[in-house]
C-alpha cells in the first residue's frame, strides 16, 4: 500500500511525498474508562491510515481522501474555524490544535487512504487525526514526541470535532508495539507493555451494524460519569474502588449508579486481566472480558442483540478464552482471544451463527499487535 500511496500522491500533485502511518486500535478490556481517568488495555492492529505529504509555498491545507474520492481544502491562518462537520473536522482539528500549540505549521498537499474499518469501534477517526499529525509535522520539519502528538490530537477530536473522547485511541496509536498490549493509566498515562502469548490471536468480528444513538449516547453517559463524581466528591470515578459501591449506590440516581458501577468494576477488572496476562492465566483473563462485556451489556447499556449474539456465538466454541463487545457500543465489533489452532473454526462459527441469528453478514478480522505511528518507505 506504500508504494501504491507514493505512485497516487504523484499523479495527484506531481511531487515525491513523505508517506506516513498510524494504526487503528482493538481495546482487549477497559471500556468506557478512558475519560473517567481510569485503565484501558489496548492493542494497536495493523489496519492503518496512511497519509503522504509534500510542503507547499503558502499556508493552504490541500487534502484528498482516497477512501472517499473527496477534496477538502483551508487556510492554516484562519485561527477561529467553523467545523463542517465533514472528514475535514479531523484534518483542519489536528491542524488547529498543533498551531495552537505554538508550532507554525506550512501549507501542505496532502493524500489520505485508510484500510481501517469504518464505524466498527477499530478507532479510525484517531488513526486519521494521528497520520495527519504526523505528516503535518513532517511537512514542516517539527519534531514532537508521541505523547505531544497523541494529546494534540485527543483535543482535537474533544474541541474541534465535538466528541469528548479519552486518550486511549489516540496514544494506542502513537505507542503500539509488535505483539504487545499496552496497560494505560489514564489519569498519569503511566504505560505497560504486555507481551501478548504467541499461541493467540485476536480476533475481531464486525457486527456491521451502527445504531443512530452512538454519538449522543456517549456523550450522555459521560454526563452520567461525572454526575456521579461529584456526588462521591472525587475527581473522577477512578477514584472509587469496588468496595465503596455500597455506600454510594444508594446515594446516586439509578441510572447514574449503574453507569459509575460499571466503571469502577471495569477498572478493577482491566487491572485483574493485566496481573492474568502478566502470569499466563488466559482463562482468567478471558473470564474478565466476559464479565466486561455483562457490565457493559447491563449497567453501562452500550451493547445491543447483535454485539450480544456475537459474544454469546464465541462463548460456546473451543479454544475461545473470552470476548466482548469493544469500542463504544451500540454496534461495531467483538474481540475474542482464541488459541490460534481454533480460528478457522471460530471464524466459520461466528459467520455462520451470526448469519442465522439475524440475517446479516459478519466480517471477520484476524488481528496482530503492531508498532504505533511511524514513516515509511516507498520500495
Amino acid at each position: 500500500m506504500i508504494t501504491s500511496i507514493a505512485q497516487e500522491f504523484f499523479k495527484l500533485f506531481s511531487r515525491q511525498p513523505r508517506l506516513f502511518r498510524a494504526p487503528g486500535r482493538v481495546n482487549l478490556i477497559g471500556e468506557h474508562t478512558d475519560y473517567n481517568d481510569g485503565f484501558v488495555m489496548p492493542a494497536a492492529i495493523q489496519f492503518a491510515t496512511f497519509a503522504a505529504a509534500a510542503p507547499r509555498e503558502d499556508r493552504t491545507v490541500r487534502a484528498f481522501s482516497a477512501n472517499l474520492g473527496e477534496w477538502i481544502e483551508f487556510s492554516l491562518d484562519d485561527t477561529n474555524p467553523t467545523p463542517p462537520r465533514t472528514w475535514q473536522d479531523y484534518v483542519q482539528g489536528v491542524a488547529l490544535m498543533i498551531e495552537r500549540a505554538g508550532h507554525r505549521l506550512r501549507g501542505v498537499d496532502l493524500l489520505i487512504r485508510s484500510n481501517v474499518p469504518l464505524g466498527a469501534g477499530l478507532s479510525s477517526s484517531a488513526a486519521l487525526e494521528v497520520a495527519t499529525a504526523k505528516a503535518l509535522l513532517g511537512a514542516s520539519r517539527i519534531d514532537l514526541p508521541p505523547l505531544e502528538i497523541a494529546k494534540l490530537c485527543q483535543q482535537a477530536e474533544v474541541e474541534f470535532v465535538g466528541m469528548r473522547c479519552g486518550i486511549m485511541d489516540q496514544f494506542a496509536s502513537c505507542f503500539g508495539e509488535d505483539g504487545q498490549a499496552l496497560l494505560l493509566d489514564c489519569r498519569t498515562l503511566d504505560h505497560e507493555q504486555l507481551p501478548l502469548p504467541e499461541a493467540v490471536s485476536l480476533i475481531v468480528a464486525n457486527t456491521m451494524v451502527k445504531h443512530e444513538l452512538a454519538g449522543s449516547a456517549y456523550n450522555e453517559r459521560r454526563a452520567d460519569c461525572e454526575k456521579a463524581a461529584r456526588i462521591a466528591d472525587v475527581p473522577a470515578l477512578r477514584d472509587l474502588e469496588p468496595g465503596d459501591l455500597g455506600r454510594w449506590m444508594p446515594r446516586w440516581p439509578q441510572r447514574v449508579g449503574r453507569r459509575a458501577r460499571h466503571v469502577i468494576t471495569e477498572n478493577a477488572r482491566a487491572m485483574q486481566a493485566a496481573e492474568a496476562l502478566r502470569a499466563g492465566h488466559l482463562h482468567d483473563f478471558g473470564a474478565a472480558m466476559y464479565a466486561s462485556h455483562e457490565s457493559l451489556r447491563d449497567d453501562y447499556e452500550v451493547s445491543c442483540p447483535e454485539l450480544d449474539i456475537m459474544v454469546e456465538l464465541a462463548r460456546g466454541a473451543p479454544g475461545v478464552y473470552g470476548s466482548r463487545m469493544t469500542g463504544g457500543g451500540f454496534g461495531g465489533c467483538t474481540i475474542s482471544l482464541v488459541h490460534h489452532d481454533s480460528v478457522e473454526a471460530l471464524r466459520a462459527r461466528l459467520i455462520e451463527g451470526y448469519k442465522s441469528a439475524t440475517g446479516r453478514d459478519a466480517v471477520i478480522f484476524i488481528c496482530r499487535a503492531v508498532a504505533g505511528a511511524s514513516e515509511e518507505r516507498a520500495a
